[in-house]
């Protein structure tokens, strides 16, 4: 069975730095898309940053100059580094693949469970 699991969500003071993990378990041949999602309170779930199927990177105009995003391929992995943190960043925090090769086919957008991320005094 694939899995997206999310880690390293968390309180943190506005202007601190987190640092969130997305790890692919499973069967896995190639995984395409892999990116972060939020989801405010009352708000849409929105596209913080991602790769493309080129691998090329986009990334939410909110969040551009405060939070990379990297990945390591070899362990199914993608990180997001969030520096400079918001109260406005407040929120659950999704990881996403936009299709995923397995042993046992294609999966299309594929979730993770989510971590809450907050940010306050």
């Amino acid at each position: 069975q694939v899995q997206l699991v999310e880690s390293g969500g968390g309180l943190v003071q506005p202007g601190g730095s987190l640092r969130l993990s997305c790890a692919a378990s499973g069967s896995i041949f190639s995984i395409y898309g892999m990116g972060w999602y939020r989801q405010a309170p009352g708000k849409q779930r929105e596209l913080v940053a991602k790769f493309t199927s080129e691998g090329s990177t986009n990334y939410a105009d909110s969040v551009k100059g405060r939070f990379t995003i990297s990945r390591d391929n070899a362990k199914n992995t993608v990180f997001l580094e969030m520096n400079s943190l918001k109260p406005e960043d407040t929120a659950v925090y999704y990881c996403k693949a936009d299709r995923i090769n397995t042993v046992r086919g294609l999966l299309y957008n594929v979730w993770g469970q989510g971590t809450q991320v907050t940010v306050s005094p």
